[in-house]
């Protein structure tokens, strides 16, 4: 099997999460499993339940993520991926958009995908 480019699945990764948290939120369930952890603001959370419980349960109905930089790094001998994302979070009805950066620690499956073993959500503020 050749290797995959790691920038190329970083950035098809990257526009389908987003895309996908943007629009249903709960079709983010199918990229963790249950060791998967998110720390989203500090607050540690694992499990694909609790995970997406947290998303769904974010006092915003509507957003749109406006991706500024996608870094990626190969992670160890299992084939994982880091990935660094920075950007904006205009939320409706707010003038402003907001600062953030994610972490995400993609590993593959069996199948021949990634999912999100690790997730690490921070608002930036100035």
């Amino acid at each position: 099997m050749s290797q995959m480019d790691p920038d190329a699945v970083s950035k098809a990764f990257v526009e389908h999460y987003y895309s996908t948290f943007d629009t249903n939120r709960v079709g983010l369930a199918g990229l963790y499993q249950e060791a998967s952890m998110l720390t989203f603001e500090g607050q540690k959370i694992q499990g694909v339940q609790s995970i997406v419980a947290k998303l769904t349960s974010l006092p915003f109905q509507q957003c749109k993520h406006h991706i500024s930089t996608v870094d990626c790094q190969p992670s160890g001998p299992a084939s994982g991926m880091l990935v660094f994302v920075s950007g904006n979070l205009q939320l409706a009805g707010e003038e402003h958009a907001l600062k953030f950066s994610q972490m995400f620690h993609l590993m593959p499956t069996p199948q021949g995908s990634f999912y999100v073993f690790n997730d690490i959500f921070r608002l930036n503020y100035a």
